[in-house]
């Protein structure tokens, strides 16, 4: 019995969504560096160019062995995925860095119009949970997040319009636009469909290049995190304009495909 007890525990100490180091909320307007290792499943997607790996865009871990990220991530390169990271210029404990052995293009993904933009990356081999390292819960399905929803985007994007990466990962707080009125015409209009999720929109903080294919982290009402989004575009003038909220793809409305493609391969 206390074998049983025991192996029980060791399963559940790194459950979905609860970070060993709880992220730091704060609301002030703009960007912020994490307190480190706050957002576990948080993974820096890479390729190589030469005999280097350089950032290319963010994504989540879901469970030991796939990352969601946006499909306009991937394109004819090699790529391996960061895990346990917070500054990327650091040698950092408990990180590590894997290879993939398959990536899923939604296969409905159009990148002229953006649709289906959303990706899942198998990893090489499992990976072990960690205090730095743990997996995002995914919301139910179908479910759509109330206007001003308090929701982060995280990621290594631009720290401003044509800026440089940031070293450290950052956190932002976006709330959620709802439909109606991220399709108004001076907002987003058509260009929205039902099956993204917009945040932001206030002209002072937003997505920005490099933070693609991160996650939209959400709390739900038992305090659990979960990835609602996955950053797919914003305006291509600026990463913070008023208006034009950073656009996500809507996870829940992809349960199926998740669920499908992860079961099967």
């Amino acid at each position: 019995m206390k074998l049983l007890v025991l192996a029980l525990f060791v399963v559940g100490a790194y459950g979905c969504g609860q970070p060993t180091f709880p992220p730091v909320l704060s609301r002030v307007v703009g960007g912020q560096d994490v307190r480190p290792h706050s957002w576990p499943w948080q993974i820096s997607l890479q390729y190589l160019a030469g005999d280097r790996w350089g950032h290319t865009c963010g994504g989540t871990l879901v469970s030991d062995q796939w990352v969601l990220t946006a499909a306009h991530c991937i394109g004819n390169r090699q790529y391996r995925v960061a895990l346990g990271k917070n500054n990327l210029l650091e040698e950092e404990n408990g990180s590590i860095y894997l290879g993939t052995s398959k990536i899923i293009v939604h296969e409905d993904w159009n990148s002229f119009f953006i649709r289906n933009d959303i990706a899942l990356i198998k990893l090489e081999s499992p990976v072990p949970f960690s205090d730095t390292i743990q997996p995002s819960c995914f919301p139910p399905k179908d479910y759509i997040l109330p206007n001003h929803a308090p929701c982060y985007v995280t990621g290594w994007g631009r720290i401003y319009t044509g800026g440089p990466i940031a070293d450290i990962l950052q956190q932002a707080l976006l709330p959620v636009v709802d439909h109606a009125t991220c399709t108004l015409p001076d907002w987003w209009g058509s260009q929205v469909k039902e099956t993204m999720v917009c945040a932001g929109g206030d002209g002072v903080v937003s997505g920005c290049n490099g933070d693609s294919g991160g996650p939209l982290n959400c709390q739900n009402s038992s305090g659990i995190w979960e990835v609602h989004g996955i950053v797919s575009f914003g305006s291509g003038l600026s990463c913070n304009m008023a208006k034009k909220p950073t656009v996500f793809t809507r996870v829940s409305a992809y349960s199926d495909w998740i669920s499908a493609h992860m079961t099967s391969n």
